[in-house]
């Protein structure tokens, strides 16, 4: 059955039975045979001619393609899970948005090291909605953002406070941003908002370039109070700028290793 639904979910992508074939590696017969299959299977029409090469899905096909997706990811991580069980190394991965990654993660990375060396530690900095899809997508472990995402299916709790301060050439009317799904771009707006400020803008999508800049003299920013290097002017915005941070992980873990790292987590940051 699951090699029908694969073969199912190539036919929808594609929308046509002869180029599933060739994606697939096998012939164009065989791929409708297999459609067939599944159409009699659930006992509903799940392609229709359109044109000579093109099949349209019917709304069964569309049901069926969001299930089998589900399903793809929960296969993929199983056989991870599988593969790796019988290995001696157990690999923990995580993904945690910018300022957590550069100015939060390192103290932590240092504590897991030393109370799990048997596990390799792979870590990637994507900004919050990319960890959060990481995370739904079963591709990582653990996650960290900055921003109060809608979170089902998992647990979301609050690490601690990062404070933001406006940086740089504070008398500039350049204000150097990150991108729309950053999470200090939204504490950025409610400030322009708020005083009422119509900025000249420059946005880029690294911390560390916008630090760069602003140490040339290039604009202002709102950044994390940590990342402010030495003789940069700053200034503070007060409580409503300190900024939650929180660690992501799912409802259930299934290896003990990775229930332990979570509890060391948590426990780093209470």
């Amino acid at each position: 059955m699951f090699k029908l639904l694969m073969t199912f979910r190539v036919a929808y992508e594609t929308r046509n039975f002869s180029k599933a074939a060739e994606v697939l590696f096998i012939s164009q017969p065989a791929v409708s045979n297999q459609i067939k299959q599944l159409e009699e299977e659930f006992q509903c029409v799940l392609f229709r001619r359109k044109g000579k090469q093109e099949m349209h899905p019917t709304p069964s096909a569309d049901v069926l393609y969001h299930r089998v997706l589900n399903l793809k990811d929960d296969w993929d991580e199983t056989v991870r899970l599988v593969k790796e069980s019988d290995k001696k190394q157990i690999v923990c991965r995580m993904s945690a948005s910018n300022t957590i990654s550069v100015y939060y993660l390192p103290e932590l990375l240092i504590e897991l090291i030393k109370e799990f060396p048997e596990v390799r530690f792979e870590i990637d900095m994507k900004n919050s909605e990319e960890v959060l899809q990481e995370m739904n997508q079963h591709h990582i472990d653990f996650g960290f953002i900055e921003m109060p995402l809608m979170t089902d299916g998992m647990n979301r709790i609050e690490m601690m406070r990062d404070e933001l301060v406006l940086a740089g050439n504070l008398s500039s009317n350049l204000w150097i941003s990150r991108e729309e799904t950053s999470g200090v771009y939204h504490y950025m707006e409610r400030y322009l908002l708020n005083q009422n400020i119509k900025p000249e803008r420059l946005y880029v999508k690294n911390n560390e370039i916008i630090i760069k800049m602003l140490e040339q003299g290039i604009g202002k920013s709102m950044i994390s109070r940590k990342a402010v290097p030495k003789g940069l002017s700053y200034e503070t915005l007060g409580e409503t700028y300190k900024r939650p941070l929180y660690f992501l992980k799912k409802d259930y873990v299934v290896q003990e290793e990775l229930m332990g790292i979570a509890k060391v987590i948590e426990s780093f940051y209470s």
